[in-house]
């Protein structure tokens, strides 16, 4: 059986969520962060009467500390189920982005955070599709599927409705992907996400462009499209191919800056240490 690592990961923000969890939030509770006081009239819990502030009341109430909980938030994987999510060596991305949702689905679990998946491609399917839940094993379930899925030679265009399923309360989202997409949709989908808390995860493969030969006849698969191509490679070209790819991530990370939300690169492979440097770097505790 496959050993599922885990990565560690925090919210910037508090929960309002009334479920008990590991996260800082605004809801009254057991917890151990002091909010303030109120009445026992007000709170009626006499275990956290505070004798201190009640005798220094000169109208004589009696009053009562107050403690926010730690509370339970949302997380959800939104993978990208496009043509070029196939292509990859020695695995597709497809492969990398099960192995990204196991790993979330595993964590979740341990925050004690319920965790949904959406997919989506040209359109939305059902079952690429698993509502919030505080069981990891459907999400394994559909992460054992999804490495073995072999996706048409379809786009993007579902992004903006996947984004509608999303829930009002903010959430932690892995938007997993390689982002072959044309930008303004992206920009626009941001612009729909932006009560939630987005983790772009941006999953390439060096051999789309580091490990081209310097001259010859080889294969490739078309970034947008998902097609198979053959080229004529000689250095001029290669060197075009590279600067694209360039160019290429420079703009989707800085479409991504432009909303404040640092992307996590995977390359080849996907590490669960470097996601947990990754909260560790750039997302406030």
């Amino acid at each position: 059986m496959e050993i599922i690592k885990e990565f560690s990961y925090h919210i910037g923000w508090r929960s309002r969520s009334r479920r008990p969890g590991r996260h800082k939030s605004n809801q009254r509770g057991m917890g151990m962060e002091f909010r303030g006081h109120t009445t026992l009239l007000s709170y009626p819990d006499p275990r956290r009467i505070d004798i201190r502030q009640t005798i220094r009341d000169p109208m004589e109430q009696v009053y009562v500390r107050i403690f926010n909980q730690k509370s339970a938030t949302p997380v959800f994987v939104m993978c990208d189920m496009s043509g070029s999510m196939q292509y990859g060596t020695p695995h597709t991305k497809l492969v990398t982005a099960a192995h990204i949702t196991r790993a979330v689905a595993q964590s979740a679990s341990r925050n004690t955070d319920p965790v949904g998946f959406i997919g989506f491609d040209d359109d939305l399917h059902d079952q690429w599709l698993s509502t919030l839940s505080l069981r990891p094993h459907t999400m394994f379930e559909l992460a054992d599927r999804l490495e073995n899925h072999l996706p048409n030679e379809v786009g993007t265009a579902a992004l903006l409705e996947s984004v509608r399923l999303l829930p009002r309360e903010r959430s932690l989202i892995f938007l997993v992907s390689d982002f072959h997409m044309p930008l303004p949709q992206l920009e626009e989908a941001l612009l729909l996400m932006l009560r939630h808390h987005i983790v772009p995860v941006i999953l390439w493969n060096s051999t789309e462009y580091k490990q081209l030969p310097e001259f010859g006849i080889t294969s490739i698969n078309d970034p947008e499209t998902g097609e198979r191509r053959t080229l004529f490679l000689r250095a001029s070209y290669r060197q075009r191919i590279l600067d694209a790819f360039t160019a290429r991530r420079q703009a989707i990370e800085d479409i991504f800056m432009r909303f404040d939300m640092q992307p996590f690169f995977v390359e080849d492979s996907f590490d669960a240490d470097l996601l947990t440097d990754y909260f560790h770097q750039y997302v406030p505790a």
